[in-house]
């Protein structure tokens, strides 16, 4: 009788590699899901800062929103206030504040 647990145990195992299948899975789903829109989202705002220009209005991620007085490789010059600039590292700028005729309007 313990022949036939032991051979009847034996036959329903499933390979070893079949376990690894739902941590395959789930590591898949993780990389769709958070991974790769995260670096596309960090692709696209490294280009947007690497297009930054004269004259363009940004927003830095503390918060302060001012236009583009000087650009260089790593730095920007952005003036906040009348007479008042501040150099910014170029990677601290959050976004591009588009121009007042591009602006859809809000009904």
């Amino acid at each position: 009788m313990l022949d036939f647990l032991s051979a009847a145990a034996g036959a329903s195992s499933a390979p070893g590699w079949i376990e690894f299948l739902p941590l395959v899975g789930m590591g898949l789903i993780f990389w769709f899901l958070i991974i790769r829109p995260q670096m596309k989202r960090q692709k696209e705002h490294q280009e947007k800062i690497a297009s930054i220009k004269k004259n363009d209005k940004v927003v830095t991620a503390g918060g302060l929103i001012g236009k583009v007085v000087k650009v260089d490789d790593d730095y920007a010059e952005i003036e906040i206030a009348q007479g008042v600039r501040v150099k910014a590292v170029k990677a601290t700028i959050g976004d591009i504040v588009p121009k007042a005729g591009n602006a859809a309007a809000n009904d």
